[in-house]
């Protein structure tokens, strides 16, 4: 086994990444006989400019390793065997995609027929499903020791599954998300969901593929996945959902959307703590001063760490959270097509322009208020369709969205 390791500063405990494998073993299964003896060399960035290297020789494949260290001088390196985990996925490139199918094509694989994947295989103890869409399965007992042995240095050729806890290894500690939905939608509700994690739980959320909502573009997937894990948590999720109504008497108190989602982020965080209360910590995504949310949390509230940060939605518990909040909003915007019989799009459009307007003509204005979020600048567009203005709206439907202003920051 080749490792070549470019120093990075991204986490304390692995400074290795960008690792390119080039695997040759023996002693493994029948299955894989093409694996030969392995040698594995590591070099840190440093090292390598003084042509420096130490080789380490082997016999035995990673998975009878166990754990091991590899030490040099900077940095260190640590390799853990995967063998608990049985369950694996990521998303493959054509390429991959090509090298796994030929691999699996190559007669030591017994074929599968598994709905919507372009090639499935099975050996006596692992299953294989690469699905039309580039994602790969792999499940059962020798899952590990296949992604061990033939996805990471042929298919991939990087280091790339199953270390998510060795490099960030807080995300299976026990903490909450937060996420809201419904945000940018003219129609529906703003939904902030809360989501409770650990690690078995994290194990769980994977074999059901969650992942942030933005990136399940069909309904019927979000849907499906976001009922699972309400029944995977049962009363460990929290779900407030600021109807149509509601929101527009909020904004036209608050005057920001911000304020908003920090009073409904500090509603959800303390709902759930009303079920765990020993959980520790909050993270969600940077949407303003975390202050904010800080001063809207409530007494059992304050004792909770809170982290916001930049795509927070790769932690599991925030995609969780965005899942669950995705399913509220869509679960709500059914239940007003049932109620005014008529479909209400997504988003903020053209589209949903005539769609508003259309429901103005059908029933009258103040219907605005009842299931859009009437500050948003397409208020403004749907009445002057119809030949109005929002001074025939309410109060709470007169107020604009602030047009955005940049401030200079002032020199020292």
């Amino acid at each position: 086994m080749e490792l070549v390791c470019n120093q990075r500063d991204k986490s304390p405990f692995v400074r290795a990444v960008d690792i390119s494998i080039k695997l040759k073993l023996k002693r493994i299964p029948a299955h894989m006989a093409f694996v030969r003896r392995h040698t594995c060399s590591v070099r840190s960035q440093n090292e390598s400019a003084a042509g420096e290297s130490r080789r380490i020789d082997t016999t035995a494949p990673l998975s009878h390793l166990g754990f091991f260290k590899l030490s040099l001088r900077q940095p260190i390196c640590y390799i853990a065997s995967m063998t608990n985990k049985k369950s694996f996925t990521c998303k493959l490139n054509d390429i991959e995609q090509e090298i796994l199918t030929g691999i699996l094509q190559s007669g030591n694989y017994l074929p599968t027929d598994i709905p919507h994947t372009s090639i499935a295989a099975k050996t006596p103890d692992c299953n294989i499903n690469l699905y039309k869409s580039g994602k790969a399965l792999i499940q059962g007992k020798g899952a590990a020791e296949f992604v061990e042995f033939v996805m990471e240095p042929i298919v991939l050729q990087s280091v790339a599954l199953g270390y998510e806890e060795m490099v960030n290894p807080e995300m299976s500690e026990p903490h909450m998300g937060v996420d809201e939905s419904g945000k940018g939608d003219f129609f529906g509700p703003m939904v902030i969901a809360a989501a409770y994690i650990d690690k078995d739980l994290l194990e769980k959320m994977r074999e059901l593929d969650v992942k942030d909502s933005k990136n399940i573009t069909s309904d019927k997937k979000a849907l499906f996945i976001g009922s699972e894990l309400r029944k995977l948590l049962g009363r460990r999720f929290a779900l407030v959902s600021i109807g149509p109504a509601a929101y527009n008497r909020l904004y036209s108190k608050m005057r920001s959307v911000n304020r908003i989602l920090a009073w409904g982020h500090a509603r959800a965080i303390e709902n759930l703590l009303d079920n765990v209360p020993d959980c520790p910590k909050a993270i969600s995504d940077q949407f303003g001063d975390k202050k904010t949310v800080e001063r809207a949390l409530m007494q059992k509230g304050r004792g909770i760490e809170l982290v916001q940060r930049h795509k927070a939605e790769s932690d599991m518990a925030v995609a969780a959270a965005s899942i669950i909040a995705r399913e509220g909003f869509l679960l709500a915007l059914k239940k007003m097509e049932k109620q005014y019989g008529m479909e209400f799009k997504k988003g903020a459009s053209a589209a949903v322009c005539d769609v508003a307007a259309a429901l103005v003509r059908n029933k009258s204005p103040e219907t605005l208020l009842q299931t859009a979020k009437c500050h948003f600048k397409t208020t403004d567009k749907v009445l002057a369709q119809v030949g109005m203005t929002r001074d025939i709206l309410p109060a709470e439907g007169q107020i604009k969205s602030k047009p955005f202003t940049y401030k200079k920051k002032k020199s020292a």
